[in-house]
């Protein structure tokens, strides 16, 4: 594999994530439990956003041909995406979004803080941006499973249920292949071995707080993500967020 393919692949697994998680914290929007939440979700949305775009308009410059961010958020198909199949889980109630979250925002943090030391620029750029953003999100979330899981007995019952039924998509996000080999050998990715075993100390330090139980390592995990290979739920919410740019390419507002 060419050092600019693994590249491209590497960046588009990162910028999909971002930007699957956004597509689903948007829907959050009006649909908030309190007003305050209801805008702090949005906001996590557009950092989101904001995330997906920086790496999708690299892979974009990598590939030429005219590819743009917009061509490869819209126009490609389901099993063209990389992301991490635990962003395409639909958001549930509340705490069904704050277990996702929470799971998914431990792991970025930390890898955006070791992807800061990346010998490719943009990548460790966008590590450096992107960790004060999942730095707030991580707290948000964290202190919400704090919250949920000492209150009321039907918030300890639901949230618990929620890390049950999640769990097991946690393991798909420290896949690796021949892309993060190649990667790890340039000193441009990261080891996502070594993320795990941070990942594994945030979890339990917060779940002690919470009186939650980690669940058992052992569960069986669903993964395909890196082969472009999902859940049920991706290919119906790209057919709501691409509708408008295949219904009518080109158009200029």
């Amino acid at each position: 594999m060419e050092l600019k393919d693994a590249l491209i692949q590497y960046s588009l697994r990162i910028a999909d994530s971002s930007l699957i998680l956004g597509q689903r914290m948007a829907e959050w929007c009006s649909n908030g439990p309190t007003l305050e939440e209801d805008i702090a979700l949005s906001n996590i949305s557009l950092d989101l956003f904001g995330q997906s775009r920086m790496l999708l308009s690299y892979a974009a410059d990598l590939k030429g041909n005219d590819e743009s961010e917009d061509t490869l958020a819209f126009h490609r198909n389901e099993r063209e995406y990389f992301n991490c199949l635990i962003t395409e889980l639909p958001n549930g109630h509340f705490g069904d979004t704050i277990v996702r979250n929470f799971f998914f925002d431990a792991y970025c943090y930390h890898l955006y803080n070791a992807l800061k030391e990346s010998k490719d620029e943009t990548l460790a750029a966008f590590g450096e941006k992107s960790l004060k953003e999942v730095t707030y999100h991580l707290r948000h979330n964290s202190e919400w499973i704090i919250r949920l899981a000492n209150g009321t007995e039907e918030s300890i019952n639901k949230i618990k249920q929620s890390v049950i039924d999640i769990w097991p998509y946690t393991g798909d996000m420290f896949a690796m292949d021949e892309v993060d080999e190649l990667l790890i050998e340039k000193s441009i990715a990261i080891d996502l071995n070594t993320i795990k075993s941070k990942w594994n100390n945030t979890i339990k330090e917060v779940f002690e707080r919470a009186n939650l139980e980690v669940p058992s390592i052992d569960v069986y995990m669903q993964t395909g993500s890196l082969k472009g290979i999902h859940t049920e739920h991706l290919g119906h919410m790209l057919g709501e967020m691409q509708y408008i740019p295949r219904a009518y390419p080109n158009m200029e507002w």
